[in-house]
């Protein structure tokens, strides 16, 4: 019996290893939960392309945009665990667990993270003619001055709105978070004054920093932006430990072979390895941040649990 199950254990394991190593041997699909042309859009057409190089297939993008993630999730959720259907997760899907009552999928759960791809820096922004230029600064003033500042960030939930109630919680200080529609209109009301501060990513406002239309104060990341290196991070300026950034990574189905994950992850690495990749991520705001799956798993239950405490202290309501 004993001999039986080990030849039944050997045969099993060359199967599967044959199976693995002819991976891929079709076209395989990345799924990107939210609408064309944004700048994660952008950033997974940039690793897909060059995954099609290395896997010698091609890796089609396909936009399930919808609330909550939902309609994108859930058809990865409920693929095939083969390795040929992949979607662009991160802390969007963290957030969306505490934001939302009930989803059809688990993030934590129903999916098997295979790398994170990259980190979308968030910026506090003041206009040119504002006095602030450090955290320091700013802290400062609105500890002498409670309730006479405000924030704007896009829609409630976002992650630019919360990584403002984070400072607002870290720092103690009294200041109003007025969401916007669009990074669009907190921008011009930044630069006009209308509100003295704003949480805004670095893609939508890269041109308005190139020409010195906005002024930067510090970036929410633990490290500077290597597109960027001279703004200094809030940590380093004022707020000790602060961090909050946007970031996202290729998942797949639960029970994906652990041999298919591990050919997945090689080719993401090799994509933001490319030099060319690591300058158009660069461009865009974008710091390639190749991860194992184990790190990337670990990344969602560290976002859930952080910004679940920081909805539930901003009394968000769950949709």
């Amino acid at each position: 019996m004993k001999l039986h199950h080990v030849a039944t254990l050997v045969l099993c394991w060359a199967f599967g290893s044959s199976w693995s190593q002819s991976f891929p041997n079709k076209p395989l699909k990345l799924v990107v939960p939210y609408a064309a042309g944004g700048v994660g859009d952008v950033t997974a057409r940039l690793v897909a392309q060059k995954m099609s190089e290395d896997l010698g297939q091609p890796v089609v993008i396909e936009n399930k945009p919808g609330a909550g993630l939902t309609p994108g999730m859930e058809y990865v959720k409920n693929a095939p665990p083969d390795g040929y259907t992949m979607v662009i997760a991160g802390n969007g899907q963290a957030l969306a667990k505490s934001l939302f009552k009930s989803l059809p999928y688990d993030i934590a759960k129903d999916f098997t993270h295979v790398s994170s791809i990259g980190t979308y820096d968030i910026a506090l922004v003041t206009s040119l003619n504002s006095p602030f230029n450090t955290i320091a600064e700013l802290l400062k003033y609105a500890k002498a001055n409670p309730g006479k500042l405000n924030i704007g960030t896009i829609s409630v939930g976002s992650t630019q709105n919360l990584s403002a109630e984070l400072f607002k919680s870290m720092s103690g200080i009294e200041i109003t978070v007025i969401p916007f529609k669009s990074s669009a209109d907190v921008l011009s009301n930044v630069m006009s004054g209308e509100i003295q501060l704003g949480f805004e990513n670095f893609t939508p406002m890269m041109g308005n920093i190139k020409s010195n239309t906005i002024k930067v104060i510090a970036i929410g990341s633990a490290k500077r932006f290597q597109g960027l290196p001279q703004i200094p991070t809030i940590s380093e300026s004022g707020l000790p430990n602060y961090e909050a950034t946007s970031w996202n990574g290729i998942s797949v189905p639960a029970k994906t072979p652990p041999l298919v994950v591990q050919r997945l992850n090689k080719s993401i690495q090799l994509a933001l390895d490319a030099p060319s990749v690591k300058a158009r991520m660069l461009e865009l705001g974008v710091t390639p941040r190749p991860s194992t799956p184990e790190e990337m798993q670990d990344w969602i239950n560290a976002d859930i649990k952080k910004w679940g405490l920081i909805i539930d202290n901003a009394k968000i309501e769950k949709q």
